[in-house]
């Protein structure tokens, strides 16, 4: 992988500051992961006449901002109330605004199975906050459709949404709202940072936008350091398995260059099946042909892996990962696009398994907890987690 901004090899380091939390700097004052286009929901309220972009007036001045898509938009110098939409609400809780939030969209609100929600960290740690929230869109598997008339009826001072340039400003002339179109965001790209800049412009957090910035990239400093250390042929061969794109998938289910795998510079067996990082079924024995040292399957896809095992067993001894008891969990961290906090943990956790030399000081579930703490302030989420069965951890397949 090619790092952002020409990052050097350098073991973490980070500075205190930027390891505490500063989840109080937006405490109210008064998906690759592609999107799709947002359905236009009809609505009859006046509002849909309107074409301005000035900003909400309540905060007493405006400023101008570009947002990810080139637009200028007019918001108020002070953002006191916020609505995020199609990935805009988790941007908001690692930045510390979650109090400033007035509207969530539907697929926000956690119900259903408890084991199936926790894995979605920012959700799952404020679902109380926005439980009795105005529901204002979709959101989730259910496709982004705004709600004009529910929005306008929160009166948000800014949308913050991962739309088009089209349908960001379609949205804000139906509801008169300055909306600010950001990008969805890919696992360790710029792009991810480029959102966390122009939404730390828009509710006046830069620094903790930065701290956000500058702690992914130490991360990938560190791990790619570590990983520099293990000579090529000194790595053992990887999959990963089970994984969700479009649903739940069993050992068939794979990403063609896994972005943990790569930042590992790991010895990935199904690296350049694509030029681009996708989910894909493969044939499974492909999966024997390459007979990986290690397997990593998400834990939210076990039944799938247990019910092919109980139809197909002699498959599966066949697979040396199996055999010798290597393989291990890799949670999933594409829930309504990217959780960048399961992703670093599972980058550490997975370095540590495949290279426990690299990261013989690193406790993986301990550098996890680290990790929630410094994006979502939360002392226990790996706790829950793991009592969800999601933890860090061996599987073995033959007793599922």
């Amino acid at each position: 992988m090619k790092f952002k901004k020409g990052l050097k090899y350098a073991a973490l380091g980070l500075a205190a500051a930027a390891m505490t939390p500063v989840l109080a700097a937006c405490s109210s004052g008064g998906g690759t992961e592609s999107t799709t286009t947002a359905k236009q929901a009809e609505t009859t309220t006046a509002a849909a006449d309107t074409t301005s972009t000035t900003a909400a007036s309540s905060s007493g001045g405006t400023k101008t901002i570009t947002d990810n898509t080139g637009r200028t938009v007019e918001v108020p110098e002070k953002v006191n109330s916020v609505i995020g939409l199609n990935n805009g609400l988790r941007y908001l809780c690692y930045l510390g605004c979650v109090d400033k939030v007035v509207g969530v969209e539907q697929g926000e609100i956690e119900k259903g199975d408890e084991r199936i929600n926790v894995v979605k960290a920012y959700g799952h740690i404020n679902k109380d906050k926005w439980q009795d929230k105005p529901i204002v869109g979709e959101g989730g598997s259910g496709g982004y459709t705004p709600y004009e008339e529910e929005i306008i009826n929160c009166a948000p001072d800014v949308i913050i949404a991962g739309y088009s340039k089209e349908d960001a400003e379609s949205l804000q002339q139906k509801t008169g709202i300055p909306v600010v179109a950001i990008n969805s965001g890919t696992l360790f790209g710029q792009d991810y940072d480029d959102s966390l800049e122009v939404i730390g412009e828009v509710m006046g957090v830069e620094d903790r936008a930065k701290a956000i910035i500058d702690y992914i990239d130490e991360v990938q400093e560190d791990v790619a350091a570590r990983a520099a250390k293990v000579p090529d042929d000194k790595k053992p061969s990887v999959y990963t398995g089970a994984v969700s794109f479009k649903g739940g998938h069993g050992i068939e289910g794979t990403y063609s260059n896994f972005p943990i795998f790569t930042v590992l510079n790991a010895n990935d067996v199904c690296k350049g099946l694509s030029d681009k990082v996708n989910g894909m079924t493969i044939d499974k024995e492909k999966v024997l042909e390459w007979n990986p040292d290690y397997i990593f399957l998400d834990p939210n896809n076990k039944s799938y892996v247990k019910e092919d095992y109980d139809a197909n067993p002699d498959y599966y001894i066949q697979l040396k990962a199996v055999e010798d008891g290597n393989v291990y969990t890799c949670l999933g961290y594409n829930w309504y696009h990217t959780n960048i906090e399961i992703a670093l943990a599972d980058t550490y956790y997975v370095g540590s398994v495949i290279y426990p030399e690299a990261f013989s000081d690193i406790d993986p579930k301990e550098k996890a907890k680290e990790i929630f703490k410094f994006f979502l302030d939360s002392d226990t989420y790996y706790d829950d987690l793991d009592k969800a069965g999601m933890g860090f951890g061996k599987i073995d397949v033959k007793n599922l």
